[in-house]
């Protein structure tokens, strides 16, 4: 799979500099985690999950998490398991592409049953998306995770959700965070990635932002983003690829503003690009969040509606300028340091402290591409919205 692998070669041919190379669920970890994008909720009980996994791949969707958790009753969770083992033999007998495909479940136990119960089928499960994670619940996750492993042979990996109340409180934070970093440490190689339960924290304060307000403007929530990438987002080699917070709003339809954005691609600057044609149609919000996201170190997204997916993949594109400074940056002759003046003649770049940002660049430039010179969001975006 790939990302704008929906869309036809000629016009990816017409948007990118260097197009999105293929990946798999056999690629490196650390290529899947750069990869995720929008990762697309969706209930367990849904009669036709089948049909709605392959029609999201057909739309560009590459990652989705089937969902156990909160998103069902809890009267519900043993006929979704059963719903799920149907749905995942239907789709094994297509043989058709999938997404990556991840499992959220309540509770270690159901990791293995369930994939006992997937049977063949189970080769096309990813991994596991665990709720509530702290040091002791997430040790038993990653242990039955690890069972699991074993004995269906093949590899899973694991997506921890930092959401409960002791990383929320300040006076247990530090303590649980130096768990959580303990405990993923340990299970290293099975972590994908770790993903941020925003909507968790806010209902612990009673808490719920508006349409137009990021999950930053929420101070509370921010200085929870913000401890979890000073602790697990590190560039030093310890830390995790962490993914942005859910966007809970989703009136827009895509063919509402289709047209419009077709009217406006020569705007002067990205900003200006997504007030004018988006802010009518509620993704505004959205959209500043994401920039946020990657701001503060975050990359991909949780998404709840199939309208977000592909503004989160359009904002996460490479832009020429990016690729550039980064390429400049990470040549062998500029190994002893420091300071050049970047290819665009625009700002500075400094060799030793933008190396990690280069890093990170190319790793995101392999998998969401490169855009062309005279490229932006807005033609990303169009290109990428369904027909």
């Amino acid at each position: 799979m790939r990302h704008f692998g929906h869309i036809p070669s000629v016009v990816r041919e017409g948007l990118f500099h260097r197009e999105p190379a293929d990946f798999s669920a056999a690629s490196p970890p650390s290529t899947i985690a750069a990869a995720l994008g929008a990762t697309l909720y969706s209930p367990a009980t849904r009669p036709a999950l089948a049909d709605d996994v392959l029609k999201q791949a057909a739309r560009g969707v590459v990652s989705m998490v089937l969902c156990l958790e909160d998103s069902i009753d809890d009267t519900e969770v043993a006929a979704a398991e059963a719903n799920l083992v149907r749905q995942f033999a239907d789709l094994d007998a297509r043989s058709a592409e999938v997404p990556l495909l991840f499992i959220r479940v309540r509770e270690p136990e159901q990791i293995p049953d369930l994939v006992s119960r997937l049977g063949a089928a189970a080769r096309l499960l990813t991994g596991f998306v665990l709720p509530k994670f702290t040091e002791e619940r997430g040790t038993a996750f990653l242990e039955a995770l690890s069972a699991a492993e074993s004995s269906g042979g093949q590899r899973l990996f694991a997506m921890p959700v930092l959401e409960s109340p002791e990383l929320l409180h300040l006076e247990t934070r530090g303590e649980a965070l130096a768990g959580i970093a303990r405990t993923v440490d340990k299970y290293r190689e099975r972590v994908l990635a770790l993903r941020l339960g925003v909507t968790d924290f806010c209902s612990a304060y009673g808490l719920r932002r508006a349409p137009d307000m990021t999950a930053y403007d929420v101070q509370i929530v921010a200085a929870v983003i913000g401890d979890v990438v000073n602790v697990l987002g590190r560039s030093d080699g310890t830390g995790f690829t962490i993914t942005g917070p859910v966007w809970e709003y989703f009136r827009v339809q895509e063919r509402m503003f289709k047209p419009q954005l077709r009217r406006s691609p020569f705007m002067e600057s990205r900003a200006e690009q997504l007030r004018t044609t988006l802010i009518e149609h509620d993704l505004d919000g959205l959209l500043h969040e994401i920039e946020l996201d990657r701001a503060n170190g975050l990359l991909g997204k949780t998404c709840i509606h199939p309208s977000h997916v592909v503004p989160v993949h359009a904002l996460s594109v490479v832009s020429h300028e990016e690729y550039s400074d980064a390429q400049d940056i990470l040549r062998p002759e500029r190994g002893g340091g420091g300071v050049l003046r970047s290819v665009y003649t625009n700002k500075m770049n400094e060799v030793k402290p933008h190396r990690a940002w280069a890093e990170r660049t190319l790793l995101r430039a392999e998998v969401f591409g490169v855009a062309r010179e005279d490229i932006g969001f807005v033609e990303l975006l169009t290109a990428g919205l369904p027909g």
